[in-house]
């Protein structure tokens, strides 16, 4: 076995290219953290991969092999939820004493944790605010009236808007208003959906806070001795990725997208989002003296006027003249966000809660703890069948009030009161906890759930989105480190009302929190016990006379069809220590390595299993398993390419 010297101290193992460590090498400086730990690395492992090789592993190297043996078949069946495997790999680890109490909770307060949780927190108040739904609504308007159009205004919106949101936000506000589109232009929704799904994961590779895969990369590299990655570090990228993608469904993707429109009840369950209310305007409200465009403006509402009552009396349409005036009663549609919103706004109100609100219980002073808003169906065959709700007398017969109403298929105009309840109607229910008792246990009522709607803030919208666009630019221009970055603005909008706090912890997805947290100590008990270095020095010695390019496709090729069966963030996790230790023992940047691995896991679509907003569009876009594979493998060697290719120019070897 040859013999080489690194740092004046031989290493009897595999074979690396020595490197010239003199000032006058061309990799000095560019390299030095390079060299320094190749040198260290196989200083300090040199004599135990010796010594492994003619006695085995060491014991901590084997409980660690068989503790990421159970982790990876525990994540790939699925027989436990990932975010109890990943406390179980804490205290594995801690127990085994792989690693130190302090290392192996160190991943709840590591930098792509705590970064994960802000940007919930900043995605839900755009959400909140309104800001995504009227960023897809004017994705919407853009779209035209040929496909052609439709995806490459979609696809590029998409992604730019995933790169600094949730992807399954964005994949799920959008797809209503493409499902919408798709039965307005009739074009299949199979051919708009698949897109839709893609772009939001292409977008992801814009930006180190689109995935969690790539702060985890970041981490890695950082305690590689590297520089971690900057927010736009991967952009040049992730933007290539978004245009070859686009320019795939264009070209290609529509050819091998199928022709069906998709599900009907999951269309119909998403359109259940306009109710029937009744509005009283208040003698202090603001909106007095304003039409009811100015009021929508000022108050950012989202209602249609089906009709306007004074003084007892129907005013006569159409009401764009019309000027609001106290005591008045708007009957209207509205969203459940505008419903929660009219109740705790100052100047109107629900018109059945001001005209009973002498007989309802008092409101708690934390109306995060009130909500008293459920709804019921009514029954087939319910004796409440063509009655109204004026004579079943819901106040006197329950202690409940209908302030709200929802048909399929209906425009209703006629008052709360006078409307005669047929089967299947909704009726939304406010009243205390007796009360809604009541409503539940008679039988002529179906599916007693709560109301699903949060107060919305469009007037907030403005700040919430300048709140955004501050804490990136701060990151872009590196003033501070970028997990503090982002809890400022996790904190900018909950101080400007832009979100409640409740609201703000609602929105962080905590399985997604702790299983960061646990994936984190999984790679570094990996680099602690040598297992990344031994690994990595296999592999050397199987590939190691490759050309980069060749062993970047091979790394993503291997990440890409695991990660069908893993997170992004389990397979960073896992394969980022052991391609930066592989790059070091190549000699090469582990850069390019880290980030291919991170690029592999969130940009492969070989199934729609891979990602979870594929599943969010398999049964609206009427898909089959294969229609999936024969649109994501060839766009998913198209991506390694692209990435094999553009890591390397932006980082070398």
């Amino acid at each position: 076995m040859p013999e080489t010297t690194c740092c004046a101290q031989p290493v009897s193992l595999f074979w690396v290219p020595p490197l010239d460590l003199g000032q006058d090498s061309a990799l000095d400086g560019r390299f030095g953290p390079i060299n320094r730990l190749h040198c260290e690395g196989l200083a300090q492992y040199g004599n135990e991969w010796v010594g492994m090789m003619n006695d085995g592993l060491e014991a901590q190297q084997v409980i660690f092999i068989g503790i990421l043996i159970v982790s990876f078949a525990l994540l790939i069946t699925e027989k436990m939820r990932n975010d109890m495997v990943a406390l179980l790999i804490i205290v594995a680890l801690g127990l085994t004493q792989v690693l130190t109490a302090e290392e192996a909770l160190a991943g709840f307060s590591s930098e792509p944790a705590i970064i994960v949780a802000a940007i919930f927190v900043l995605s839900g108040a755009l959400q909140h605010t309104g800001v995504s739904e009227t960023i897809g609504n004017w994705i919407g308007r853009l779209t035209g009236s040929t496909y052609n159009r439709a995806i490459a205004v979609i696809m590029p919106t998409v992604a730019l808007l995933s790169a600094f949101t949730h992807h399954l936000t964005t994949t799920a506000f959008m797809l209503p208003i493409l499902l919408d589109y798709s039965r307005k232009r009739d074009i299949p929704a199979s051919r708009l959906l698949m897109p839709l799904s893609i772009a939001a994961s292409l977008g992801t590779t814009i930006t180190i806070i689109g995935a969690p895969a790539f702060l985890i990369a970041s981490s890695v590299l950082q305690r590689s001795g590297r520089p971690g990655l900057s927010i736009f570090s991967i952009a040049p990228i992730g933007l290539a990725l978004t245009v070859v993608g686009t320019l795939f469904m264009l070209l290609l993707g529509r050819y091998l997208l199928p022709d069906r429109k998709g599900t009907s009840d999951i269309g119909d369950r998403l359109r259940l989002d306009r109710y029937f209310t009744e509005l009283t305007i208040l003698p202090d409200s603001p909106l007095v003296g304003k039409t009811l465009e100015e009021a929508k403006a000022l108050r950012q509402y989202e209602f249609t006027v089906a009709g306007w009552i004074r003084d007892g009396q129907r005013l006569p349409g159409p009401f764009t003249e019309q000027y609001l005036d106290a005591g008045d009663i708007l009957l209207v549609h509205t969203t459940p966000e505008d419903l929660i919103t009219f109740q705790d706004d100052q100047g109107v109100d629900l018109h059945p809660i001001e005209k009973f609100k002498a007989y309802l219980p008092e409101v708690t002073e934390d109306k995060e703890l009130d909500p008293q808003l459920v709804q019921a169906v009514v029954a087939p065959r319910s004796e409440m069948i063509g009655r109204t709700v004026r004579d079943v007398d819901f106040r006197r017969r329950y202690g409940a009030l209908v302030v709200a109403f929802w048909r399929r298929g209906s425009f209703v105009q006629k008052e709360l009161a006078r409307i005669k309840l047929r089967a299947g109607d909704v009726l939304v229910l406010r009243g205390d906890e007796d009360a809604l008792s009541r409503v539940e246990k008679d039988p002529a009522f179906l599916l007693f759930v709560p109301f699903q709607g949060e107060r919305r803030l469009r007037r907030r919208a403005p700040v919430a989105a300048l709140i955004m666009l501050a804490t990136v630019v701060l990151a872009v221009l590196n003033i501070a480190p970028l997990e503090i970055l982002m809890l400022a603005g996790a904190a900018a909008v909950i101080l400007t009302g832009c979100i409640t706090p409740a609201q703000a912890y609602r929105a962080i997805d905590a399985r997604i929190f702790v299983f960061i947290a646990g994936a984190i100590p999984l790679g570094t008990a990996m680099q602690k016990t040598g297992v990344s270095d031994l690994i990595a020095a296999w592999l050397q010695q199987a590939i190691g006379g490759w050309p980069p390019f060749l062993i970047l496709l091979l790394i993503f090729a291997i990440v890409g069809i695991l990660t069908q069966f893993m997170s992004d963030a389990a397979t960073t996790a896992l394969f980022g220590p052991l391609a930066a230790a592989l790059a070091v023992t190549l000699g090469h940047a582990p850069e390019a390595y880290v980030v291919t691995v991170a690029m592999g896991s969130v940009a492969a679509f070989i199934t729609p299993i891979g990602h979870h907003g594929n599943l969010l569009v398999y049964g609206p876009g009427g898909y089959q398993f294969n229609d999936f594979i024969r649109v994501g493998v060839p766009l998913t060697v198209l991506v390694g390419l692209v990435v094999a290719a553009l890591s390397l120019l932006l980082w070398g070897v």
